[in-house]
């Protein structure tokens, strides 16, 4: 599958590679430059792969409540709140971001892996809830411009002063290049910065534009590269990685968003009592101490004792240090302590870290 603006990526020689049945580029001028330009100024993503789901009618909030962790009754018109979805055994189905329109009017924000799978869950889970669910993925196009330029950027070729929008709330009713655009203050890189949904026909424009107002600013497009690294850095879970049907919210450190005193919802019984008995797994951070980079799966080791497994590891280029992200038997979670990381069959010296990585700067 192609997005929209697969001939943009072509044309700007990003290298494509396939990621979860789409044409995406992983990087057009290289992982690190991009990295750093969204760190330092801003850079454009294309993210039109991510899959939309509409709720809309009289029970849309009853619902959502029902099928995600986090609170939405709490949530005003036009506000955005991150969640997990979890089976009833508390493993995950999805993180999401649900956008609230309106008591009766949800979006929810979903992996573009799982969007099927999502899809399938939410329709299962229907029951005699008075609403309306679509899978509304092909008619959306989405961008992301992040980092600290961003609304400076965006600024120059929109109606709305946009720092009236907050960090997670939203504006339906924008114009980008004169295109109605729903624009959020969201994103997946710990920088300030927008998520822009809008009509797939519109995307071209758009992205020429953005590109061209941010050129003062050396704006460049960004790959699933440094996406990635990006996110790792802020800590900022991926499923399949940090977080997966085998992990709980819990376990990957993400309680806050796990609201276990409000009315029931599917998987609260199975993580209460995880509460209760005391977590078996973390998810924590390390460095390495030895040479090598870790990588996702890797061993991790106490005493030459597996204790867990790496989830995701790079050289991080704002840090200038080869860190990760693991799973570990929480008996050896607590900072400080040496690990190693079994690296092609040799173990490599490492010490567990806060996974904090750096601070993330997002504008409140």
């Amino acid at each position: 599958m192609r997005t929209s603006l697969y001939n943009e990526h072509v044309n700007l020689k990003g290298k494509i590679i396939d990621f979860a049945g789409w044409e995406l580029p992983i990087q057009y001028e290289g992982l690190v430059v991009e990295h750093n330009t969204v760190r330092d100024s801003a850079g454009l993503f294309d993210v039109s792969h991510m899959g939309e789901i509409e709720i809309k009618g009289n029970d849309a909030l009853e619902f959502v409540n029902r099928i995600i962790t986090n609170n939405v009754k709490d949530l005003d018109d036009n506000q955005v709140a991150y969640s997990l979805m979890c089976y009833e055994d508390g493993g995950i189905v999805d993180d999401l971001l649900a956008y609230k329109i309106s008591q009766k009017h949800f979006l929810l924000v979903v992996n573009a892996a799982n969007i099927d799978k999502d899809f399938k869950w939410i329709l299962e889970n229907k029951k005699d809830y008075d609403i309306e669910i679509s899978n509304i993925s092909d008619s959306m196009g989405q961008l992301a411009l992040q980092g600290p330029k961003a609304e400076e950027i965006l600024e120059k070729i929109s109606d709305t002063d946009l720092s009236t929008i907050k960090f997670f709330r939203f504006n339906r009713e924008v114009l980008i290049n004169n295109k109605k655009c729903l624009v959020s203050r969201t994103g997946y890189t710990g920088e300030d910065g927008f998520e822009i949904y809008t009509d797939p026909d519109n995307l071209v424009g758009i992205w020429n534009e953005i590109l061209k107002a941010g050129e003062e600013y050396s704006i460049k497009p960004i790959g699933l590269g440094a996406r990635d690294t990006l996110r790792f850095e802020a800590t900022l879970p991926l499923y399949g990685h940090e977080i997966s049907k085998n992990i709980t919210p819990l376990e990957a450190g993400l309680g806050f968003f796990v609201k276990l005193d409000k009315d029931d919802f599917i998987g609260k019984e199975a993580l209460v009592k995880e509460k209760q008995e005391g977590l078996k797994r973390k998810l924590v951070g390390f460095e390495m101490k030895g040479r090598g980079i870790p990588r996702e799966q890797y061993d991790v080791l106490y005493d030459d004792k597996k204790i867990g497994f790496v989830t995701t590891g790079y050289f991080s280029p704002t840090l200038k240090k080869n860190i990760g992200l693991a799973m570990v038997d929480s008996n050896y979670s607590k900072i400080g302590t040496d690990i190693d990381i079994k690296i092609r069959k040799k173990a490599v010296k490492a010490e567990i870290i806060s996974k904090r990585f750096l601070s993330k700067n997002y504008k409140k």
